[in-house]
């Protein structure tokens, strides 16, 4: 389970008291838990899971989530990714498509306003550190809490409201280098008005069954979702947009695509 928020792509957000829209209204951990064994977590530079200043990209991404799932003893998942989770759960299927029985895509991002915003959060924490340094950072990372609440303490303000020893580390860094390690993060992230998480020629390569639900704000725009209806070979549009998506209706979405799995295994 691949959390959306981006910078706050924690376990909370699957849960009634954390989670917004469907995924709250279901209290999505503990009811997708009645039908699925489930593995959610806080990404790196989020909530609890700490972090380490090096260019983000989407194989670092991947590469943990992977490493949690072999952790786990898991061989073969459904995907679940909303919002930036969407973006991850795109990128894993390109780099192990062997281990996605299926992908459900809620609320995938991408377009220009969703670069544009992407950049001008970098900017504005780049231009930050220039003005203050590393040590402002710091101070105002615990009021801040995390990069997309408070752009100006950056990605890694998270874990260095949390981790005095992370902390330390952040404010002895070489500055130049350290701003050179966030434009390289954003323009991983952030390369394009493509859906984010993998190219249009890696999209067409990814013959996983997949079940899309759209976004509708600009952000989570349907244009996003279109794009990867069209390129995915394997992919379903769920023709239903917010605000008429509700707890029940996704639920039901995400059970009715799991069943036809379900009905083959058992026919086999």
């Amino acid at each position: 389970m691949f959390a959306p928020g981006g910078w706050r792509s924690v376990i909370s957000r699957w849960t009634a008291a954390g989670g917004k829209e469907a995924f709250g209204q279901m209290d999505a951990l503990a009811t997708l838990s009645r039908h699925f064994t489930t593995i959610a977590y806080d990404r790196r530079e989020c909530g609890q899971s700490g972090g380490r200043v090096e260019p983000l990209n989407w194989d670092l991404y991947v590469q943990e989530a992977k490493a949690l799932l072999d952790l786990a003893g898991a061989k073969q998942v459904y995907v679940l990714g909303s919002c930036m989770g969407a973006s991850l759960a795109l990128a894993f299927a390109v780099r192990h498509p062997a281990n996605c029985t299926g992908l459900l895509l809620h609320w995938p991002v991408g377009g220009y306003l969703w670069m544009k915003k992407g950049h001008e959060f970098f900017k504005r924490h780049i231009g930050f550190v220039r003005a203050k340094g590393l040590a402002a950072v710091v101070e105002r990372a615990p009021r801040g809490e995390n990069f997309w609440l408070d752009p100006e303490i950056g990605p890694w303000g998270s874990p260095a409201a949390i981790y005095p020893e992370f902390a330390s580390e952040l404010i002895g860094r070489d500055v130049d280098r350290y701003l050179d390690i966030c434009a390289k993060s954003r323009d991983a992230i952030f390369n394009d008005t493509m859906p984010s998480g993998a190219s249009g020629e890696e999209l067409m390569q990814i013959r996983i069954p997949a079940l899309i639900m759209s976004g509708a704000d600009s952000r989570h725009t349907v244009s996003a979702s279109w794009t990867l209806k069209e390129l995915m070979p394997q992919s379903e549009l769920w023709e239903v947009l917010p605000p008429h998506q509700t707890g029940q209706n996704t639920l039901e979405q995400i059970l009715r695509f799991k069943s036809r799995f379900d009905s083959a295994v058992q026919a086999a």
